[in-house]
This record gives structure tokens, C-alpha cells and sequence, in this order.
């Protein structure tokens, strides 16, 4: 395959795809000090709605990197991302992101470092939300 940005795509995301629809990559950056990793996705792949979790701090940052991609908080309109987008995630709010219909798609995940952190993940985006956006 080849690399979409100066960051390696990685293998396939099997720890993870059951809260994916479509086919997902991850290649961690770092684990240590603060998680970083570069994930990859394919043409129409995007994640479960989700919610990050903190008893202190905590949260994501999205920085897009290549392709085209969406992200949309719960009870807003999507946002398209292109690279050099950067998307702040506070604790606590309802999201989803991924690719777009037509293109390949990836960014870089940080982890926010906080107190007892996790991921509570919900329902998938269904087909039919998601092929209203163009």
C-alpha cells in the first residue's frame, strides 16, 4: 500500500474493528508519556459514535494529515476535515469520525492525558446518516 502522508498506515485495526464500519489502520507514533497514533481509513470507514471519558482531563486531539474525512458531534452538523484541520475533543462529548465516500482518510490521534481515562463506545453511524453527506 502505499503511505498517504510522511506517517506509516500501519496494519489492520482488529483490535478495534468492531467499532468500525470498514476497514481502519493503525500505526502507533508513541506510548509513552502521552499516546499518539496514526490512524488510516479507508474510503467510506468511519468509527462508532463515542464518547471519551475522564475522571480529570482527558479528551482527543485530531490533527488530519491526508485525505478526506468527517467529524460530527452529537446533535450537530458534520464538519469535513481535510489535512491541516485540527479537531479539539473534550471530555465528555458524543462523536464520530472517518473517512469520506470517496476518499482516503487519516489523521493523528492524541490522547489527552487526564485522571482514570477511557472510551465508552455507542451505536455505529447507520448507512443512512451517513450517505446524506456530501
Amino acid at each position: 500500500m502505499k503511505e498517504l502522508s510522511v506517517f506509516p498506515t500501519g496494519e489492520k485495526n482488529t483490535a478495534y474493528a468492531k467499532y468500525f464500519i470498514g476497514q481502519s489502520y493503525l500505526y502507533p507514533l508513541s506510548t509513552e508519556q502521552v499516546h499518539i497514533s496514526n490512524v488510516t481509513f479507508e474510503p467510506g470507514c468511519r468509527n462508532n459514535w463515542h464518547v471519551h471519558t475522564a475522571k480529570k482531563g482527558g479528551g482527543q486531539i485530531l490533527i488530519c494529515t491526508a485525505g478526506k474525512g468527517w467529524y460530527q458531534e452529537w446533535g450537530q452538523p458534520a464538519r469535513r476535515l481535510k489535512p491541516g484541520d485540527v479537531v479539539n475533543i473534550p471530555t465528555g462529548v458524543k462523536h464520530w469520525h472517518g473517512a469520506t465516500k470517496d476518499s482516503w482518510f487519516q489523521h493523528i490521534a492524541i490522547a489527552v492525558p487526564g485522571e482514570e481515562c477511557g472510551n465508552e463506545w455507542l451505536e455505529p453511524v447507520s448507512d443512512e446518516d451517513y450517505s446524506k453527506l456530501d
